[in-house]
C-alpha cells in the first residue's frame, strides 16, 4: 500500500469506529436502563401478614418504584402461578415462602409449576427457624430408662 492508501484506511476506521460508536450507545444504554417501569412483587398471601409486611419493608429499599400486589389462595399457589405465567423480564417478582416452592408442588402432582424452572431465585429476605416442643409427659415417658 502506498502512504495516500494507508492515510484514507485509517481515516476510514476512525470514521467508521466514531459512527458505530454513536450509533451503538443509545443502544448500550437502552440495555442499562433496568428497571425502566415500576416493579411489581406479587405477594401470594393476604394483606397484614408477616409476608406481606416484609414485602412492604423490603420495597422502598430497591430503589425503584414498586407495586405490591396481594393474590391471595391456594397456600401461595394463585400468586406464585400467576408469576410463573408472567413474561420473564424481571418487572414482576414474587415473594416466595416454603409453602408455595417446596411444601405445595411436593404435595400436589403434576405440580401447578416448577419452582426451580420457572423461577430465579433473588436473594433470601428472612428465615423462620422452627422448633419441636414436646409436651413434659412426653419426656417422661422417653426418659424412663434415662
Amino acid at each position: 500500500m502506498t502512504r495516500p492508501s494507508r492515510r484514507r484506511l485509517s481515516i476510514a476506521l476512525i470514521a467508521l469506529a466514531t459512527v458505530g460508536g454513536m450509533l451503538a450507545s443509545p443502544l448500550a444504554r437502552a440495555q442499562h436502563a433496568f428497571p425502566s417501569r415500576p416493579l411489581k412483587i406479587v405477594v401470594p398471601y393476604p394483606p397484614g401478614g408477616t409476608t406481606d409486611l416484609l414485602a412492604r419493608i423490603l420495597a422502598p429499599r430497591l430503589g425503584q418504584a414498586v407495586v405490591i400486589d396481594n393474590k391471595p389462595g391456594a397456600g401461595g399457589v394463585i400468586g406464585a402461578q400467576q408469576v410463573a405465567k408472567s413474561p420473564a423480564d424481571g418487572y414482576t417478582l414474587v415473594f416466595a415462602t416454603i409453602a408455595s416452592h417446596a411444601i405445595i408442588p411436593a404435595l400436589q402432582s403434576p405440580p401447578p409449576y416448577d419452582p426451580v424452572k420457572d423461577f430465579a431465585p433473588i436473594t433470601l429476605v428472612a428465615g423462620t427457624p422452627n422448633v419441636r416442643v414436646p409436651p413434659a409427659s412426653l419426656h417422661e415417658i422417653s426418659c424412663r430408662s434415662c
